[in-house]
């Protein structure tokens, strides 16, 4: 078997910079132990296998160890190269079925936007390990999610100079960290970055799934629903975040940066 595959930065518009992931376009179902090999094998943050479905597209997302139930630039990357290939036309929105339900993508003011489930947090009593893991700075909030803690720190400055010790963060609930703080510049509204060790990711450039979280806690936060987030991850990326009642509308842009084939 042979079917395309490409590889697109997401979060951004510039190559080399933002979240890359694989975008595979197989013509029927694979096994999930093939997809699973796959991506164990492109070794990306994240790899989607798009293909369709009656009047939609199914859409699953791997990271090199395991399927995960969310994935937010997996899918702009999907959505990017279905309009950009002319697989799906530029006018016309897409519908992914997914394990998070029914996302759609939309062309919108030059990027393209995601219509998500926004992901409730609550504020979680934490272990010392988890101060011990993000190099011993005290927070100040500390969340979770069904999936992963949410941690605020004092300043954007805290955020970016996290050093994660990561066999910590494997002993912790949950399978990932999301640390955040208030923008110190004009530009952004919030930043935060991604720790997933579980998910075979030690730090995701730009993480998608986790705005979803973002975008509430920010709106409680801040009195507004509409932001301009980044990710400071060494590559960098930036999200817009729109809130409304239960869902998240994440936007950006993304760049092909290769096309090929794989063979099975």
């Amino acid at each position: 078997m042979k079917f395309p595959i490409f590889t697109v930065d997401a979060f951004t518009e510039k190559p080399f910079s933002g979240n890359p992931a694989a975008v595979c376009l197989p013509e029927e179902t694979l096994f999930d132990s093939v997809m699973q090999n796959i991506a164990f094998e492109l070794n990306l943050a994240e790899t989607a296998f798009v293909v369709k479905e009656d009047d939609a597209w199914r859409l699953r997302w791997f990271t090199p160890a395991s399927e995960v139930d969310l994935c937010g630039h997996a899918t702009l990357s999907a959505a990017h190269i279905m309009w950009e290939e002319g697989i799906v036309p530029a006018d016309k929105p897409i519908h992914f079925n997914t394990k998070s339900g029914l996302l759609i993508a939309f062309k919108k003011d030059g990027e393209i936007e995601m219509d998500f489930p926004a992901i409730p947090e609550k504020e979680v009593s934490y272990p010392e390990d988890l101060i011990h893991a993000l190099g011993g700075v005290e927070p100040k909030y500390v969340g979770m999610t069904k999936w992963n803690y949410l941690v605020e720190f004092p300043s954007e400055a805290t955020v970016r100079a996290v050093q994660p010790v990561y066999d910590k963060l494997l002993g912790l609930p949950g399978w990932g960290t999301i640390i955040t703080a208030k923008s110190e510049h004009d530009e952004y509204d919030f930043i935060s970055r991604f720790f997933a060790p579980e998910k075979g990711i030690m730090e995701d450039p730009v993480t998608g799934s986790a705005h979803c979280a973002l975008g509430p806690y920010w709106q409680r936060k801040l009195g507004k629903k509409e932001f301009k987030a980044y990710q400071a991850s060494e590559r960098g990326g930036i999200v817009g975040v729109r809130v409304e009642g239960n869902r998240v509308f994440l936007s950006g842009k993304a760049v092909t940066v290769i096309r090929g084939s794989i063979s099975i």
